[in-house]
């Protein structure tokens, strides 16, 4: 009886080496950390963050309905806003005359509910081209771009709209963000850019032929490359929090 304890004894603490060599953490170096994804600035780096959504639609005629939305924030913006230009061109004559789409797309109930970066294009149609992108642009600089807004102001909780022979254009802002939308002519389809709650969506349905549509987003910031002076850290951070008033 006596001898088996002891042998058990024995195994058990034979086996404790080997495990505590199992869970000994593993040190990575300078290298190794750079090379894994994420990274982090300090507010106070930050001299400018800005952001720019271009919708376009280009139906076979050669008209084209779209907008542009841009918001810059630096440390003498007030509140974040973002400012519309409308995008309204005729047609360059001579161009095939546009018939209304037949096409049916099915599905896509899901799309709703992703969470991140999701670019879709779904085609039923002839002769399209659809084109979605995003650019994250960063740069150094002392000091922020000057720029003066263009467009029109859009308010929290409002929406502009337009409409051409392309199709109907609606820009919203809401508690969830900034959504372009456009629902083309004739059956011609639909596309759709959103920005918020951590995520971006671009989305295009093409239901007809000969279109050519177009969603960018580009990130752009502008960070400084010596150290914030006293105070400034708190008030750039101040700043950016002010985007959570549009669903960020």
């Amino acid at each position: 009886m006596k001898t088996s304890i002891w042998l058990a004894a024995l195994c058990m603490a034979a086996s404790l080496p080997t495990q505590a060599q199992t869970f000994k953490p593993i040190e990575l170096k300078d290298q190794e950390l750079a090379n894994l994804r994420g990274r982090y600035v300090m507010p106070g780096r930050i001299v400018s963050f800005g952001i720019v959504m271009t919708s376009t639609w280009q139906n076979a005629n050669g008209e084209v309905i779209g907008a542009t939305s841009a918001m810059q924030v630096q440390q003498t913006t007030i509140k974040p806003q973002f400012y519309v230009s409308m995008i309204n061109e005729k047609g360059s004559g001579g161009a095939q005359s546009s018939s209304a789409g037949t096409g049916t797309v099915t599905g896509g109930s899901g799309l709703n509910t992703t969470e991140g970066v999701t670019q879709v294009v779904r085609a039923a149609g002839d002769y399209n081209t659809a084109h979605n992108n995003v650019d994250i642009n960063v740069t150094k600089a002392n000091q922020a771009p000057a720029t003066q807004p263009q467009g029109q102001a859009l308010a929290a909780g409002s929406t502009l709209v337009g409409a051409n022979g392309a199709g109907s254009l609606s820009v919203s802002s809401s508690g969830t963000g900034v959504q372009l939308s456009i629902v083309a002519s004739d059956n011609q389809g639909s596309t759709l850019q959103r920005l918020g709650q951590g995520g971006l969506m671009q989305n295009t349905t093409l239901l007809g032929a000969s279109n050519r549509v177009s969603n960018l987003t580009s990130l752009n910031v502008v960070l400084r490359d010596n150290a914030p002076t006293a105070g400034s850290v708190g008030t750039n951070l101040d700043q950016l929090k002010g985007l959570r008033n549009l669903g960020y």
